[in-house]
């Protein structure tokens, strides 16, 4: 792992405006590969992931979580003084990142007009819902709401068609978060190379759609997307399922190759069943995946999570048993000093 002298982002300073999970998840990555981020929030109440926790008279670990590392500011941005104070900041920093809604930072005579002429260097990026234009922009919204947008809500569902709300918030962290890593460092790589700066405009949900990968492929192909459950990576094939466990909890089953589905067959003695894949003609989400799918199932019921574990251990078929949060930080995983997350996620060597 890098000595803080060798992170790819020493000397590069950060200005964060944003509040509770996309922006900051963005600021807490660019930290982590090394650069030095000031975080600023108005006076009184600041950013409200400081509340939200079960604890009201404690700082929440959710705003610990993600805001470790950063350098903590109060600054009234309404006031005159502050303001210019902010300004003779931005003439001094790489990137102002905020997540208002389009408009509040124009209001605040802050907007990317003003900060450019102050920096001409500095790479400014918004993360908002819907981006800074078009006739969504203006609008309130959540992870869900993106997430139901850009057709991907109605993908995670249950066996019913019910659309199950994941406990990773997909928009604010991969449409938000990690996009506005990206666009920051192409923008800051653009400047180093000697371009001016630029503003980065992440919608979230654009961003998502743009990642729903399989459902757009199924558009493409079939002019909509496969039934919520019946797709490839969705619970249309046996080899790439979840399987619940006498214990009732769950064994995850990936063996999405060929191979690996004949080495899941092997292992529990049904080597009948390694012609019943997909790859070999099985239609996805069929009748016959579907009956597949069922004597797998019957097959997981017989044993428990611990039983399975230890069957599949040092056997290469793509079989892990789903755990808790608390079970994969106590895990072999978290064992490497990549772990607790976030943070070290990525390793830079030399």
């Amino acid at each position: 792992m890098d000595s803080p002298a060798d992170q790819p982002l020493r000397g590069i300073r950060v200005l964060d405006l944003t509040r509770l999970l996309p922006g900051p998840m963005a600021t807490l990555q660019l930290s982590d590969m090394g650069a030095e981020v000031i975080k600023i929030e108005e006076p009184g109440a600041g950013d409200p992931a400081r509340t939200m926790g079960p604890f009201p008279d404690q700082l929440s670990q959710f705003f610990q979580l993600v805001n470790r590392g950063k350098q903590l500011l109060r600054l009234d941005l309404k006031d005159g003084a502050q303001r210019e104070r902010f300004l003779q900041m931005v003439a001094h920093a790489d990137v102002v990142i905020e997540s208002y809604r389009p408009g509040v930072m124009q209001r605040l005579q802050l907007d990317w007009t003003v900060l450019k002429q102050c920096n001409p260097h500095l790479v400014m990026c918004s993360i908002s819902g819907y981006g800074q234009s078009g006739p969504m922009a203006p609008m309130a919204g959540h992870d869900i709401n993106y997430l139901a947008s850009a057709g991907m809500l109605e993908q995670n569902a249950n066996a019913d068609g019910t659309p199950a709300l994941p406990n990773l918030q997909i928009a604010d962290l991969l449409g938000g978060a990690q996009t506005a890593v990206q666009g920051v460092l192409a923008a800051l790589l653009a400047v180093k190379m000697g371009g001016a700066g630029r503003h980065v405009d992440v919608s979230m949900t654009h961003a998502v759609m743009a990642n729903n990968v399989m459902p757009l492929v199924a558009v493409k192909n079939f002019g909509k997307p496969a039934a919520p459950g019946r797709d490839l990576l969705t619970g249309g094939v046996a080899c790439y399922n979840v399987y619940r466990t006498s214990d009732h909890r769950f064994m995850a089953l990936g063996a999405l190759e060929l191979k690996f589905w004949k080495a899941f067959c092997v292992a529990v003695n049904r080597p009948d069943w390694a012609t019943d894949h997909w790859a070999l003609g099985q239609p996805v989400g069929g009748t016959a995946a579907l009956a597949q799918i069922a004597a797998v199932q019957q097959l997981f019921a017989q044993n428990d999570l611990r039983a399975w574990t230890e069957k599949f251990a040092g056997i290469d078929c793509c079989v892990s048993p789903v755990l808790r949060a608390d079970e994969a930080l106590a895990s072999t995983l978290a064992g490497t000093h990549r772990l607790p997350l976030p943070g070290n996620a990525i390793i830079f060597s030399d």
